[in-house]
């Protein structure tokens, strides 16, 4: 088989990075990683390059490109079909993939008023409208998805869906936005896993700024 390639931008801050990255890392599946950090406008030309987007991430796989976060997290379940990227059961895997697109799609005040950021120290900010109902959606989905698989992760096992929300933990706890022990029982599990502190490690150890996404 030929190389899997995944072309990424800053750990601190490229949430859509973070979601293949994560779910490839935890599910074992071998692959080279390329980061590429944001130039001025948190784009870099090379992206262009590698992706019709000219966003990353964006893998590579022989001739094959596949862009979006979720549309590689699919490829490599299809290329890895025992890797557990998705839960094995049906009910549970409809489920998996229909709070994925809501992540993939939706929650957009939350994302424009708390960019991703692992260095930012815990610190509140004054909140827009529609924050406070992409938070309290998100919380209902963790609890609902943790409740009915038993845990620690939304479907006992890590998942694909849990790298999809892998970003929006890193909001929760920077914009210091939730206290249900619940939802810090899920943010807590998934801090401890071993592919979130490789991560994260590598993202404290960066030194690029992107003023943007420094809110």
């Amino acid at each position: 088989m030929d190389e899997l390639t995944l072309y990424i931008a800053n750990k601190n801050y490229s949430s859509w990075s973070f979601r293949p990255w994560i779910a490839m890392t935890a599910a074992g599946i071998p692959f080279r990683e390329e980061l590429i950090p944001f130039g001025p406008g948190a784009t870099h030309p090379r992206f262009l390059e590698l992706s019709p987007t000219g966003r990353v991430p964006v893998l590579h796989h022989g001739t094959v490109r596949v862009w979006e976060s979720l549309a590689i997290i699919e490829y490599v379940a299809e290329l890895y079909p025992d890797a557990g990227l998705w839960p094995a059961d049906r009910e549970s895997r409809l489920l998996a993939r229909s709070i994925s697109m809501e992540m993939l799609s939706g929650f957009r005040a939350l994302r424009g008023a708390c960019p991703m950021n692992m260095r930012r120290p815990v610190k509140a900010i004054a909140l827009p409208n529609g924050v406070t109902s992409d938070v309290t959606r998100i919380e209902d989905i963790w609890r609902d998805m943790r409740r009915r698989s038993g845990g620690p992760f939304l479907f006992g096992d890590f998942s694909a869906a849990d790298a999809m929300f892998a970003p929006v933990v890193n909001r929760f706890a920077a914009y210091d936005l939730v206290r249900d022990a619940e939802t810090i029982a899920y943010m807590d599990a998934m801090r401890a896993h071993p592919a979130w502190r490789i991560w994260e490690e590598a993202a404290l150890a960066e030194s690029w700024i992107v003023p943007e996404d420094e809110a």
